[in-house]
């Protein structure tokens, strides 16, 4: 007998239920480090604090930067301007991340956006008093500004330095600088948060229940596909209907980035990310092209070997990342992907697995799904004199276990890297995934050595396979489906269907013809905040995932100093460009063979499963 919409809908909800008296007390994070409440004196008392010191700041620096580097003692006066600018970046840091984080708990809580926005306001208006000191830095002589270098304690700023100095060719009037910065509030900042709190507050229609959108897809990961196949639909449906929303975002964000760009004297849609990131556009495009070459061999060949297993010549795309049939599912409670995590960890660092102790010991972890929170998982570095906070929505599948080990590398990175200071301790995003997915694959190769069934084993590998093609291959084509919506925008406005066909474009390609996109699929770009956020940020996770694959190979057969290498490099933080840090692995992502490598690690453990079936 079939059964009833509200029977289904009953029996998922105490499916969910049960899953998630298994999963045990879920930690949320306690924000105290920062401030003791939306309503702590504190908050008003540094925003007052910040406000004076800044007006200050601008009124003993500003238009005497040059005059000062021609002085006998240009080292010490550039050096106090810089740390008393390095004090107030921390101070308007914390303020800017507490704001964030308390938001991002929820996102529909009318009390916490008014809080977020208003913190956002005052911060720009603060930080519109700072803006000259790097353009000013950026005006004074080459010949001046390296001989004030050269001596302590200017020397120790040495790399921030001559960071921002690679921003010198795109930097306009000061004038203009302050008209861009004091708009982002009603401009690009203002759009991010209408999409955060629309994807906030939809709801997917799923046998009688209403849904918030990660529970929604987490069904797509559901042992039955009945269950899976409604999900997408109901994910299809509400993305549908939304969809003349998430168009003029998407068009009002790809038009004000083109405007910056055209201003700033851009040339590829893609280069503000890569100067961003202090990567060059040959190493991306060395890297697009490698990933895109294998395709056939990777994410096409496995999703037929994946079909074969489910009996059929083709998937529907809802069944992409199913788990394998007949293989127990089982929900993973939090202590034991806790253990299991600290496990991999103290397995290649004693130092390393202690570090990622203090997020559970400490309160720095918020891991319950809850209506309004913000989907998805990050790391937040906050500011060096605080200390990082990780947001999950753990719901107890093995996928949920290693994305709380790829969070928590990016927490230890962000650790390691804070003695730095606010100005060297961030790290661009092409490395900031290195730490993160090296604890991917540390979690995955200890639970990998202790499994011996067959069958689980085989799963296992199969998991790790599909976390690497969401990784490598969809970022990828996330990155070209980018490259698409803002070269086209750049001739006019861009209609939902055009961009849902541009989508439809680049899964087709990526996926392989054993995938087959149903109708609905191709609203699915709606949802992906990065696209939003932070434009052609996804290709720095495939950059990571190749550069820790080739990584990983050097630690296997590495002799004794890999890990304490291996900490040296999370501990430079901002403060050294790519190729010093790979150097002494002797790895250099300038070398197309560099990419080869990386992606051939994949390519072989598609051929373990291969052999498997043999």
């Amino acid at each position: 007998m079939r059964r009833s919409v509200s029977d289904a809908g009953s029996k998922n909800a105490a499916a969910r239920e049960k899953r998630g008296e298994a999963l045990g007390a879920l930690p949320e994070w306690d924000l105290t480090a920062l401030y003791a409440g939306m309503d702590a004196p504190a908050v008003g008392d540094d925003l007052y604090r910040a406000e004076t010191e800044a007006l200050a700041f601008e009124s003993a620096y500003k238009g005497r930067l040059e005059e000062m580097a021609r002085g006998a003692d240009a080292s010490a006066g550039l050096a106090e301007a810089v740390t008393r600018f390095e004090a107030l970046e921390d101070l308007l840091g914390r303020l800017a991340s507490y704001a964030g984080l308390v938001y991002a708990g929820d996102t529909t809580d009318p009390a916490r956006a008014k809080f977020y926005g208003d913190i956002q306001e005052k911060i720009t208006a603060t930080s519109s008093h700072l803006l000259f000191f790097t353009l000013e830095l950026n005006r004074i002589d080459d010949a001046l500004l390296d001989q004030a270098i050269s001596r302590e304690p200017l020397a120790r700023y040495r790399p921030w330095l001559e960071d921002i100095r690679k921003d010198k060719p795109f930097q306009l009037d000061d004038q203009i600088e302050k008209l861009f910065h004091e708009k982002n509030m009603t401009g690009r900042a203002a759009w991010n948060r209408l999409f955060d709190e629309t994807m906030a507050s939809l709801r997917f229609e799923i046998d009688g229940e209403k849904l918030p959108l990660e529970p929604a897809l987490n069904l797509l990961q559901d042992s039955d596909a009945d269950n899976r196949r409604k999900a997408s639909e109901a994910l299809a449906a509400t993305f549908g209907e939304n969809l003349r929303t998430f168009s003029l975002i998407t068009n009002t964000l790809a038009k004000d980035k083109e405007i910056s760009d055209r201003w700033r004297g851009f040339e590829d849609v893609a280069d503000s990310r890569h100067l961003a990131n202090r990567v060059e556009r040959e190493v991306v495009d060395a890297l697009v092209a490698a990933v895109r070459e294998a395709y056939p061999a990777l994410s096409h060949r496995y999703y037929r070997l994946k079909a074969r297993w489910f009996g059929k010549e083709t998937l529907p795309h809802w069944d992409r990342n199913a788990p394998l049939p007949k293989v127990e599912q089982r929900t993973i409670p939090w202590s034991e992907a806790r253990d299991t995590v600290l496990s991999a960890y103290a397995g290649f660092s004693p130092e390393l697995s202690n570090i990622a102790r203090r997020f559970f010991d400490d309160g720095w972890i918020d891991a319950p799904v809850r209506p309004g929170k913000a989907p998805g998982a990050f790391a937040h570095p906050t500011v060096p004199s605080a200390h990082p906070f990780v947001l999950l929505n753990y719901q107890g599948k093995p996928r949920d276990v290693m994305i709380l080990a790829h969070e928590l590398g990016h927490g230890v990175h962000q650790v390691l890297a804070g003695p730095n200071g606010a100005l060297m301790a961030p790290t661009p995003l092409t490395l900031a995934e290195t730490a993160s997915v090296f604890g991917e694959m540390l979690t995955f190769k200890a639970i990998l050595k202790a499994t011996t069934d067959p069958v689980q084993k085989k799963a296992l590998i199969a998991s790790k396979v599909e976390d690497m093609i969401n990784t490598v291959v969809r970022q990828i084509a996330f990155y070209s489906f980018e490259r698409k919506i803002h070269t086209a925008r750049r001739d006019g406005e861009l209609t939902a269907d055009a961009i849902s066909a541009a989508w439809m474009s680049v899964q087709a390609e990526s996926l392989g013809p054993a995938i087959e996109l149903k109708p609905g699929y191709e609203t699915f770009w709606a949802y992906i905040p990065h696209f939003i956020h932070s434009p052609f940020y996804v290709y720095a996770y495939a950059f990571g995932d190749c550069l820790v694959n080739s990584l990983y190979a050097v630690y296997e057969k590495a002799d004794a100093g890999f890990a304490e290498r291996y900490l040296a490099m999370l501990s430079a933080g901002g403060t050294k460009h790519h190729a010093e840090l790979l150097a002494p692995f002797g790895l250099d992502a300038r070398d197309p063979a560099f990419w080869q490598g990386g992606l051939g690690v994949i390519a072989r453990l598609i051929d373990e499963l291969e052999a498997m079936e043999a």
